[in-house]
């Protein structure tokens, strides 16, 4: 539970003594630590592939009150936590919240703010289509308001979508997840599905919940460095740099027939009047989210070399460090008009790695800071180690798999059990996340760019 120092500060900060609206918890000026436990759910399988559940390969399900004690007892204020959609509802018409009561009654008894991950990949298995589906847009809405309508007496935090982009690029443009659509038409329909969706989400739950919601857009930092002027990558570069931004685009109203992209939007079969729901429609981030990787985030073009991008078939890539991790919460925040959140980051590595990148990450926030830039919330994904998403192409056992990233290592024991285990980042994270939680420099929110 909260302290009584804590719940004074809760009990102060609930208002803006300007204007009487409900104070957000990004308005106060700190900067706020989060964790986030991975949540990828693909359920849909094919011949040489298996469904991919991290909450099924971690035993979230059955540990899911210890892991969220583990979160609390390492300071954190947040935790980024996602809904298994495919269960929670799986047959058209019946929903099963009984998994998602245990879990949500634990966050309100630990006193942890979640921030509602609604859709991390995957749809439910009845759903023909997946993404494609037409009634793909209404069936997630009515998904994301029923949680609210559900939990939002305590919940009042909501990412639409994870990462819609890389949503929109492995089921639309690499076929590697479900429906697995091909190409720039492919990658056109199922950014404005998801888009859609997206929308008719947020509209639903501020409609549940009024201006006590907030909404935390989160999508993937995407960087391309090296021979980028080359003729043969020029245009392709040109268009990724304008397409990791697509779907938030989209959602805020910003695609007309001036954007960049808007020609292969309409050669995807996006016509004017699509675009025209959105502009009347847009909806806005409280805070804008970025996941950045510093080992994954930044691809490399080499001149002579063609590399076609994607999971299956992917680019160099850099190591960007903090430079690269400045550069795109810092062009999220301009381009949004918005306070930014390092949603997820970590290093897959070492204890001494791991450590280091945290150290480092967090200095690189806190110098964003200082120099204006509305920095609110950083994250450190995942809280335990997870499984990689090679798992889903592979009969191998989840051991072959495992990513060390965590604050808590996952061991396995001889009869299946996995265990977590502290270490040192654990302390390190508590450390940082507790020294930093007091009052700090007022940051500005930029106009959009």
């Amino acid at each position: 539970m909260t302290d009584d120092r804590d719940r004074r500060t809760h009990d102060r900060r609930t208002h803006d003594t300007r204007t009487g609206a409900p104070m957000k918890w990004f308005d106060d000026g700190e900067l706020h630590f989060a964790l986030g436990i991975e949540d990828t759910f693909v359920p849909q399988s094919r011949a040489g592939e298996r469904p991919i559940d991290e909450y099924e390969l971690t035993d979230h399900y059955a540990q899911v009150e210890t892991d969220l004690g583990l979160a609390k007892d390492v300071g954190a204020e947040l935790v980024r936590w996602g809904v298994p959609w495919y269960r929670v509802a799986p047959e058209a018409g019946r929903w099963d919240w009984s998994w998602v009561d245990r879990a949500m009654a634990s966050f309100e008894q630990l006193g942890l703010r979640p921030v509602i991950d609604l859709l991390h990949y995957g749809t439910p298995l009845w759903l023909d289509g997946q993404f494609a589906n037409p009634d793909y847009p209404q069936h997630v809405a009515e998904f994301g308001t029923r949680f609210a309508e559900r939990y939002g007496s305590f919940a009042v935090d909501y990412t639409p979508v994870n990462e819609p982009m890389i949503h929109a690029l492995f089921s639309g443009e690499y076929a590697y997840w479900p429906p697995y659509l091909s190409g720039p038409d492919g990658l056109a329909r199922i950014a404005t599905s998801l888009a859609k969706g997206f929308v008719l989400t947020q509209q639903g739950i501020a409609r549940a919940l009024g201006e006590r919601a907030t909404f935390v857009h989160v999508d993937a930092g995407m960087r391309y460095v090296g021979d980028v002027d080359a003729p043969e990558h020029r245009e392709t570069v040109e268009r990724l740099r304008h397409q990791s931004y697509l779907v938030e685009d989209l959602v805020t109203g910003g695609v007309g027939p001036g954007h960049p992209l808007a020609g292969q939007l309409a050669a995807g079969g996006v016509s004017d009047d699509d675009l025209a729901w959105f502009a009347a429609n847009a909806v806005q981030p409280d805070v804008m989210g970025v996941n950045y990787y510093p080992r994954h985030s930044t691809e490399v073009f080499e001149a002579g070399v063609h590399h076609g991008g994607g999971f299956a078939d992917s680019r160099p890539f850099f190591d960007a460090g903090t430079e690269g991790l400045a550069e795109v919460l810092t062009a999220y925040a301009a381009r949004y008009g918005a306070p930014v959140m390092l949603t997820e980051t970590c290093v897959t590595g070492t204890v001494a790695e791991r450590l280091e990148w945290m150290g480092d990450s967090v200095a690189s926030l806190q110098k964003l800071r200082r120099a204006g830039v509305p920095v609110v919330g950083y994250t450190w994904w995942p809280l335990f180690d997870m499984y990689e998403w090679t798992y889903r192409h592979s009969n191998g056992p989840r051991a072959d798999h495992l990513l060390t990233m965590g604050l808590f290592d996952l061991v396995e024991g001889a009869d299946g059990h996995l265990g977590r285990r502290r270490n040192p980042l654990a302390d390190r994270f508590r450390q940082l996340a507790t020294s930093t939680r007091h009052p700090s420099l007022p940051v500005s929110t930029p106009a959009p760019a």
